[in-house]
């Protein structure tokens, strides 16, 4: 894999390139946007070593290698490379973004510099169609700068929290897009030519069909990033310049969460828990794809597991193993649906069953006639707020006196990015913005404004933003909610009855709360939640 070290003793030893550094905290520290590395110095290093541990060879001074390093972590990578070259080295330490955006501009280029199929004169690159032999693709996919082009886009995205990897073809690029706290950002353009073999490489690895070009496949990918074993969802389809590849990174860490670590408030935690301590009832989990539904029900599970209870789950897909539940995946083409895997399930006696997601009449029914029957029931609803569950249900289909008589609450949630905590500062946003959140001067009692906002680093990627947290709207369902369901009344009703005489606070007002506290801005907050009534 690496260079043979006898080409590597061999080669000529530039003469020494003095380097600035000034002393940060015990440690000789570089500033990369002013030094720039020596063609010598990186040439030493092996692309893949450099990548992988994250160290940019920059100079070299009177025989020894010099190496930036982002953490002080890196030191032992950096002597493992001493070692590899039989030559002393020294470490630096640098801004750890710089670090990464400089070894991925050098080693990429090196990299791809490798790759046969160069693009024409025209700037056009070699397409792939229908006509193209298998056997090319699979040797295309086996290249050694495609094998790399992909192990980097993974371990970049795993070591920048990403939730979502898009690879994007259009006429003259392609576009590697990360989803990053719920935000999409360009990471990289790979060129047009290598596109095809990167695909197809994600095809053997998800072991779909690499000749098939012309429908959608999904697969699953497990790999290992640093010793951290990794599941990958692979979404490809068509599309006029070329397939199109979404990852979904299933990172375990996050989905083995506890209720008390999903940020929910105090007072929502102690009402949520007693909820889900009724032995029957369905709760329903609301709010829009990514908005963290199937991580607090995982939570809620977890909080509930006991050996004395059967817990039994069907989902599409399976996201996340957890030891101790039972889960089921949904196969459509084999007659597996939620409603016949439901149906299926209330025969294996369960004490509790968590349903994906509720889609149709049939499936709602058999969830509720379960909870009837008593079992507790979890499950999602794609809804704005939480009353509005019992409305989405009513339009479906199922009998009012059926889900008076059946639900027990919904929490409605969202995901809001937190300031980071780097390089977050005071901050007084505009009157305009605060006003739209409810928030007065007599909010607050000190003489100085509790609000933050981050002014960019190479910890958050000079975004503000580092890390997420919910936001939540629990909606608990009492009598006089019950008649208003039999009755057929508007979620407006409802809602204003919770908020009146249960008390319930508003997904805008708990992000007010979160802005109050310093933890999230209001232009984050009025983009999940939009402007309601407080």
């Amino acid at each position: 894999m690496y260079a043979p070290m006898s080409d590597i003793l061999t080669r000529a030893v530039p003469e020494s390139v003095p380097v600035p550094v000034v002393m940060k905290n015990g440690f000789e520290w570089v500033d990369l946007e002013e030094v720039k590395p020596s063609e010598a110095a990186v040439r030493l290093a092996p692309g893949d070593f450099a990548l992988k541990h994250q160290l940019l060879p920059i100079a070299i001074e009177e025989g020894i290698l010099i190496v930036a390093i982002g953490v002080p972590q890196s030191l032992g990578a950096v002597d493992e490379l001493g070692v590899l070259l039989q030559m002393p080295t020294k470490a630096v330490l640098a801004a750890p973004g710089v670090v990464r955006e400089k070894i991925e501009e050098i080693f990429l280029e090196r990299i791809l510099a490798g790759l046969p199929g160069q693009s024409d004169e025209t700037g056009t690159a070699t397409e792939v169609d229908d006509s193209t032999d298998l056997a090319d693709l699979q040797k295309m996919a086996g290249e050694t700068a495609v094998v790399q082009m992909v192990n980097l886009i993974f371990a970049q995205a795993v070591r920048d929290g990403t939730s979502d990897i898009h690879i994007e073809p259009y006429e003259r690029e392609v576009k590697v897009r990360y989803r990053i706290d719920g935000m999409l950002r360009d990471v990289m353009s790979p060129p047009k030519r290598m596109h095809a073999a990167i695909v197809s490489r994600l095809k053997i690895l998800g072991e779909m069909n690499i000749a098939e070009r012309r429908l959608p496949q999904d697969g699953r990918i497990k790999i290992v990033i640093g010793a951290r074993p990794v599941d990958v969802r692979v979404s490809i389809v068509p599309t006029v310049f070329g397939e199109r590849a979404v990852m979904r990174i299933l990172d375990k860490g996050t989905a083995m969460l506890g209720l008390e670590e999903l940020g929910m408030r105090a007072d929502t935690l102690d009402r949520y828990r007693r909820l889900i301590r009724v032995p029957y009832g369905v709760i329903l989990a609301t709010g829009p794809t990514g908005s963290g539904k199937s991580t607090t029900l995982y939570a809620s599970l977890q909080e509930i597991y006991s050996p004395t209870t059967n817990i039994l789950t069907i989902e599409d897909p399976v996201e996340y193993q957890v030891a101790g539940i039972s889960q089921i995946q949904v196969r459509p083409q084999i007659g597996l649906t939620f409603a016949n895997g439901l149906r299926s399930i209330v025969r294996q006696d369960p004490d509790v069953i968590m349903v994906g997601e509720i889609r149709d009449h049939e499936t709602a029914e058999i969830a509720i006639h379960a909870a009837l029957t008593g079992h507790l029931v979890f499950s999602t609803l794609h809804t704005n707020d939480a009353p509005g569950a019992v409305t989405r249900l009513l339009d479906m289909g199922v009998e009012p006196y059926l889900v008076a008589s059946s639900l027990t609450g919904a929490l409605a949630q969202r995901l809001v990015r937190r300031v980071c905590t780097f390089c977050g500062e005071p901050d007084l946003p505009s009157p305009e913005s605060l006003e739209a959140i409810g928030i007065t001067d007599s909010d607050w009692s000190s003489p100085d404004p509790p609000f933050r906002r981050g002014r960019g680093c190479d910890r958050c990627q000079h975004s503000g933003y580092k890390g997420r947290q919910s936001l939540y709207e629990l909606f608990l369902v009492d009598e006089p909610i019950r008649r208003m369901t039999v009755d057929r009344a508007g979620s407006n009703q409802m809602k204003e009855h919770a908020i009146r005489q249960q008390g319930m606070r508003t997904l805008l007002g708990d992000g007010r709360l979160a802005v109050l506290a310093g933890r999230t801005t209001p232009e984050e907050v009025l983009r999940v939640s939009g402007r309601e009534a407080i």
